[in-house]
């Protein structure tokens, strides 16, 4: 079987799983767990300071990036790292993806490969999220267009309302 039809048909049934075990868009993939953000989504006091440190020197990489859409991609994909499932601290999950910003590592290597000075450990947050912030600006931001940046870190709306509902909390709470 070919690599994309592995990932089809690992696709194919995780929607499976999804629909018997009643996921809905509003409730999250993994539930609360994962900390998928509401309209009035958590203030900043919910980044842990490390993290947040993270996100505002890596927005720095990117003219159009703000530190709160960064740290909403964190919180979305991880809790900020504090997601206890598989792929977040080692492995990776359902769809290949690791590390606190869930890379998949084909496209964390091309991200390192375009910015030459990355670290290599997609599971450490000094490298994952700079590599994030790159990865945000090559896909959109550095044109101004923050939705195709979101939709090129996870193809559907959904996870770009959500992404920038969340962002918009953060940024309100600071």
């Amino acid at each position: 079987m070919t690599l994309l039809g592995k990932v089809g048909a690992a696709a194919a049934l995780f929607v499976i799983a999804a629909v018997a075990v009643g996921y809905t868009k509003d409730e999250g993939l993994f539930g609360d767990d994962v900390g998928l953000a509401a309209e009035a989504g958590p203030g900043v006091a919910d980044i842990p300071p490390a993290y947040l440190a993270r996100y505002r020197a890596a927005a720095g990489t990117c003219p159009d990036l703000d530190w709160a859409l960064l740290a909403a991609i964190g919180k979305v994909e991880t809790n900020h790292g504090r997601l206890k499932a598989p792929g977040v601290s080692s492995g990776a999950n359902f769809a290949g993806a690791a590390g606190p910003m869930q890379f998949l590592p084909a496209t964390f290597a091309g991200v390192r490969k375009r910015h030459p000075g990355l670290g290599g450990n997609l599971y450490d947050p000094d490298h994952a999220i700079p590599a994030a912030a790159h990865y945000l600006c090559d896909s959109g931001l550095a044109r101004g267009d923050a939705y195709r940046a979101i939709f090129a870190y996870n193809h559907a709306d959904w996870y770009v309302d959500k992404v920038q509902a969340q962002a918009a909390a953060y940024r309100r709470a600071a």
